[in-house]
């Protein structure tokens, strides 16, 4: 079986019910996972491929006014947010593009969603695209 290195795409929205009315018609996930991250002052709605190896639609949506979310919709409106990899063992990864000269948003993993350990990766590396990067659950 070959597996994702994708393991989403995070998309910002500013009115979370309407979205998930809208990607569950085009995903056909009628019930995504609805989860709040306090820590983040986010609430997402993650639609899930069938074989659960990544390949997600998270959509995101903010809790507060001073969340990272409704700072980025003010700045740039809705739409693509973040795309997230999977890795191996974070914390090595994260020393290596560290090493690498590679600016970090995140020094140390945190909890996401799901309580996933993840970490943000500042866009100005990757063409402006901001990277989550994802601890991969061991088999």
């Amino acid at each position: 079986m070959t597996r994702s290195l994708i393991s989403h795409v995070g998309i910002a929205v500013k009115d979370l019910e309407q979205a998930i009315k809208t990607y569950s018609i085009l995903t056909g996930d009628k019930a995504p996972v609805i989860e709040e991250v306090p820590s983040e002052k986010v609430k997402v709605a993650i639609f899930s491929a069938r074989n659960n190896d990544g390949e997600r639609i998270e959509l995101v949506a903010a809790t507060s006014g001073d969340s990272p979310i409704a700072k980025f919709i003010k700045k740039r409106g809705e739409g693509l947010h973040h795309i997230c990899i999977y890795v191996v063992d974070i914390k090595a990864k994260l020393a290596e593009l560290k090493k690498a000269g590679v600016k970090l948003i995140d020094e140390s993993h945190r909890t996401g969603a799901e309580g996933k350990r993840i970490a943000f990766v500042h866009p100005e590396n990757f063409n402006g695209v901001l990277i989550e990067l994802e601890e991969r659950e061991k088999e």
